[in-house]
């Protein structure tokens, strides 16, 4: 039996003195629904002190205090995909759009 491919772990580590966890929830949900199965697991971890650090097995990938504030969804999915598959796309996140709309012959 082959094992199991390791899939990757998230950890968004939040403020709960900040009342933050209603948007570390959101976060997870958003990669969750974004990235599915590809993910191992995303982890809410609790934390004190004005923290909200996102980290992809073990490696910081987003911090409030350093990045400036929080992640917007597509950010952080961005980062997330850069580190998982890179040549993956994101459809409408990364700004494909599509050509232009023109009028059927009349």
């Amino acid at each position: 039996m082959n094992a199991p491919a390791l899939r990757p772990r998230i950890v968004i580590h939040y403020c709960t003195q900040c009342q933050w966890l209603l948007r570390a929830g959101w976060m997870a949900q958003e990669l969750l629904s974004t990235f599915s199965t590809d993910l191992g697991e995303v982890v809410l971890q609790p934390g004190t002190g004005g923290i909200f650090q996102v980290t992809y097995n073990g490696d910081l990938i987003w911090d409030r205090k350093s990045d400036g504030g929080f992640p917007s969804a597509k950010e952080l999915k961005q980062r997330v995909r850069d580190r998982l598959d890179p040549a993956r796309t994101l459809g409408h996140i990364d700004g494909h759009t599509a050509g232009p709309l023109t009028a059927p012959d009349a």
